[in-house]
């Protein structure tokens, strides 16, 4: 458990949690703490015991925003994109008047990220803490979004280059992970909605137009997953007209191999009867001549073929 006095964004570290539970004459008091470790913050800040249970038993949360006596519980999604997987990371926060509490399971980036930016903007409020965390993680979306446009045009460009079965399996299992990201982003962009249009008591009135904008960039991601859904579709369009054209190339190969062979079957089946008196049998060089007439049938139907682009 980490606890810091941030004042004018300077960081203070404290050693007794205790300290926290007053007010101090400037700035607030951030407390970044596990799981386990918020069991014993529950008393000290009067944390709603239903809340601090979804915390503890909970690893993936629905973001939310609850609002209790004295403090609100925020959860939002942080994501990570490693290694081509995606990977949530729930940001548990109780927002109180001079105190904010961060509980994560795992490593966040944004919480390291947002320290030097504490410092540059000065940030002397919880509310205001809350606001650029949170900004932080939805300007992240825009980083994965973007990766997984990429994911999606170099997709596309190998199915047109070379289609191979193994390209369905990468289509279906990026859908499914982009439909998943989308079913996180709707309600975490409902909480973001409250946190902009809804009267909260210990938000800054002034933080709203800043959180409309950050609604709107959320709705702006949202809308950029809703074009991958859509893009995702015209992917596995093109994978199956491609295998189609693949197969429909193929019989027509075959098939005029098939037509080539056809009369050379037919020269080869009459001269293999034992039938007497066939045209040039008598001939000492007639299996050269039949030898070179069929290649020259072969040749030349190939070539008429290749003309009529049938081949």
């Amino acid at each position: 458990m980490k606890v810091r006095l941030v004042q004018q964004g300077v960081f203070t570290q404290i050693e007794d949690p205790a300290e926290a539970l007053v007010q101090p004459a400037n700035g607030f008091y951030w407390i970044d703490a596990s799981p386990e470790e918020l069991e014993t913050l529950q008393p000290l800040f009067h944390l709603h015991e239903l809340a601090v249970e979804d915390v503890m038993q909970e690893e993936e949360q629905r973001p939310k925003l609850e609002i209790h006596e004295g403090h609100y519980f925020i959860v939002v999604n942080s994501i990570r994109f490693d290694d081509e997987e995606f990977f949530f990371r729930a940001v548990n926060m109780f927002l109180g008047k001079h105190f904010i509490i961060t509980v994560t399971r795992q490593k966040v980036n944004e919480l390291r990220a947002v320290k030097p930016l504490l410092w540059e903007e000065e940030v002397n409020s919880p509310d205001q803490f809350l606001y650029h965390l949170v900004d932080r993680i939805v300007d992240n979306y825009f980083s994965v979004a973007d990766r997984i446009e990429d994911k999606i045009e170099k997709l596309e460009e190998d199915i047109l280059r070379h289609t191979k079965k193994s390209h369905l399996n990468e289509i279906i299992g990026l859908r499914s992970e982009i439909l998943y990201l989308k079913k996180v982003l709707g309600p975490q962009k409902e909480v973001i909605g409250m946190l902009a249009r809804k009267e909260l008591r210990l938000i800054d009135g002034t933080l709203q137009k800043y959180f409309a904008d950050m609604h709107e960039n959320a709705l702006k991601v949202t809308e950029s997953f809703d074009t991958f859904r859509d893009l995702m579709g015209n992917l596995r369009e093109a994978y199956q007209s491609s295998i189609a054209s693949r197969a429909n190339e193929i019989m027509r190969v075959f098939t005029a191999v098939t037509t080539i062979f056809i009369p050379l079957t037919f020269i080869t089946g009459i001269y293999g009867m034992n039938l007497l008196n066939l045209p040039g049998e008598k001939n000492p060089h007639f299996a050269v001549i039949l030898i070179v007439t069929m290649t020259l049938l072969a040749v030349g139907m190939f070539f008429y073929f290749r003309k009529r682009e049938w081949l």
